[in-house]
């Protein structure tokens, strides 16, 4: 998710451009609200669900709450990914084989995109996939003593076992991901002096003017009210499916 004064491609199969006059480049708007708030929302949810399992005892409610409010962000997403302006929406970031092989040997055939980049893509749905599974096996754990899943009552203690090895075992997973994501951002800062971070704290990434796109502005995602009325609606139906799995009947 690079902010970068050279000129890059509408997301997904779109052409790649070549470079323009980087003293004109201007801020088009990429991320939407909706997208950066589920962002870090759930950053803190995964740094708070870390930080409560460690500490255990009394913060094991938390760390509960610190689940379900990461499921809930999950099927935001996915709807999102569906009904959300053009970058957001998972269509506009599926690339083809080629296009990732082309990215990943660099130069002047790598596509540029303003969205997602290939490896960029397989990172979001690699961790989109991982909080899933995290999500779902925590509703059927239990530590056997004080605290269990919601659903954990409605199934065989094998189902549950197994439930809570997956669990546990896909927690080092998410980390790994984590890791990698870390190692992404230090690596594109540092060597090539693009900022990851910048772009999903304001929006925007700086694009140049060129004969291919002469205004820029018109590869900006949408982000008005609309996009909040649409943001709106997706996270009432992630809360009340949350809340619904959360009090399901025994």
């Amino acid at each position: 998710m690079p902010a970068s004064s050279s000129p890059e491609s509408v997301a997904g199969g779109g052409p790649s451009l070549p470079g323009g006059d980087a003293g004109r480049a201007v801020p088009v708007r990429v991320w939407d609200r909706p997208l950066r708030l589920f962002h870090w929302l759930l950053v803190l949810c995964l740094l708070g669900s870390f930080v409560s399992v460690k500490a255990g005892g009394y913060w094991m409610d938390w760390h509960f709450r610190f689940g379900y409010a990461a499921l809930g962000l999950l099927i935001f997403r996915i709807l999102w990914g569906v009904v959300g302006p053009r970058y957001a929406r998972f269509a506009s970031f599926v690339h083809a084989p080629s296009r990732l092989v082309a990215y990943l040997r660099g130069g002047p055939e790598a596509p540029q995109v303003l969205g997602h980049s290939p490896l960029g893509a397989l990172s979001v749905f690699a961790m989109l996939l991982a909080i899933a599974v995290q999500a779902t096996t925590g509703l059927f754990t239990s530590d056997q003593i004080a605290t269990e899943g919601p659903l954990a009552r409605m199934v065989s203690g094998a189902t549950i076992d197994n439930a809570s090895r997956v669990h546990h075992f896909n927690q080092n997973v998410i980390l790994v991901l984590v890791g990698l994501h870390l190692l992404a951002l230090l690596f594109y800062r540092l060597v090539r002096r693009r900022s990851l971070v910048k772009p999903m704290l304001v929006g925007d990434k700086l694009v140049a003017p060129h004969a291919a796109v002469p205004d820029p502005a018109a590869l900006a995602a949408r982000d008005d009210a609309g996009v909040l009325l649409r943001a709106v609606i997706a996270a009432a139906i992630a809360a009340a499916a949350v809340t619904t799995i959360v009090r399901w009947p025994a």
